[in-house]
C-alpha cells in the first residue's frame, strides 16, 4: 500500500475540492483530512489530506 500526503495552507472548500478532484482522478483514495488549528482563530492554518493506493 501506499500513500500520498497533500499539504495545504489555503483551507477553503474550493481548495480541498480541487486536491480532492485531482488525486482520486489519479487513482488515490482519500484516507482522510487533518486539520492544524491557529490558537486565536476558529479557521485551520492549514490542512493535510492523506491518500492511498494499492499498488
Amino acid at each position: 500500500m501506499h500513500y500520498k500526503v497533500v499539504e495545504t495552507s489555503t483551507v477553503t472548500d474550493e481548495s480541498l475540492e480541487e486536491i480532492l478532484n485531482d488525486w482520486t482522478a489519479r487513482g488515490w483514495r482519500l484516507e482522510g483530512i487533518q486539520f492544524a488549528m491557529r490558537e486565536a482563530s476558529r479557521r485551520p492554518a492549514m490542512a493535510f489530506v492523506v491518500f492511498i493506493r494499492e499498488e
